[in-house]
C-alpha cells in the first residue's frame, strides 16, 4: 500500500513530484473592501440593540413624522424568545414630551407595524433621556407648474384642505388637460 501524500503525517512516495500548494491567508479569506464590510458591521450593531432592520432607525422621521421624531427615538425592539412578532419597542423620549408620547403610543405602534408589514410591535416602553434630533435633508421644492388647470377641474380642487394632496391632484389635472388638448 502506498501512502497518500496529501494526508498530514505521511511521507511522500519516492519518485512522486511534490507540487507546491498555493498561498492561502492564515485566516479571514480574501481581502475585502471597506464598503463591503460596513453593512455587516452596521447590521451587527443594530441587531445587538434589538433592531432586525436598521431602516427603522434611519427612517424614523418617516415612520412617526418629523414632529415626534424630534422628541423621541427608537432604542431597541425586544422580541419574545424565538419570535419576530409582538415585540416591545423601547423609545428614548425627552422628559417634557413623555406624557404626549405616552398618549400617542397606539398611533406609533400602528405606524411601526405598517412599516414592517406585520404585527411586529405590541407594546412601547418609554425611557426619559436626551434625544438627538434627526438631521433634516433639505430637498429643493419642485417649481410650480405654469400650465393652467382645466376650468372644470379647478373649482373642485379648491375645497381640498391638505396642500400637498391638492398640489398632487392639480398636477394630475394638468396632465389630464394636456392629454385632452393633444386629441
Amino acid at each position: 500500500m502506498e501512502r497518500d501524500p496529501k494526508k498530514p503525517g505521511t511521507k511522500p512516495v519516492k519518485g512522486a513530484a511534490a507540487k507546491p500548494r498555493p498561498y492561502e491567508r492564515p485566516r479571514g479569506g480574501a481581502a475585502r473592501s471597506v464598503s463591503e464590510l460596513m453593512p455587516e458591521v452596521g447590521r451587527t450593531a443594530f441587531r445587538r440593540f434589538g433592531f432586525v432592520q436598521s431602516s427603522v432607525v434611519t427612517r424614523w422621521p418617516e415612520i412617526v413624522g418629523a414632529k415626534h421624531a424630534r422628541v423621541c427615538s427608537p432604542e431597541a425592539i425586544r422580541f419574545p424568545p424565538g419570535e419576530k412578532a409582538s415585540g416591545i419597542l423601547e423609545l428614548v423620549v425627552l422628559p417634557a414630551h413623555a406624557p404626549l408620547i405616552s398618549h400617542v403610543t397606539p398611533e406609533i405602534i400602528d405606524r411601526v407595524n405598517r412599516f414592517f408589514g406585520y404585527s411586529a410591535v405590541a407594546r412601547v416602553k418609554l425611557r426619559q433621556g436626551i434625544v438627538k434630533p434627526p438631521t433634516e435633508e433639505r430637498r429643493p421644492a419642485a417649481p410650480p407648474s405654469l400650465k393652467p388647470i382645466p376650468m372644470e377641474l379647478g373649482d373642485s380642487l379648491r375645497d381640498i384642505g391638505d396642500p400637498e394632496l391638492r398640489a398632487v391632484l392639480e398636477s394630475l389635472a394638468r396632465s389630464l388637460g394636456e392629454n385632452n388638448e393633444d386629441k
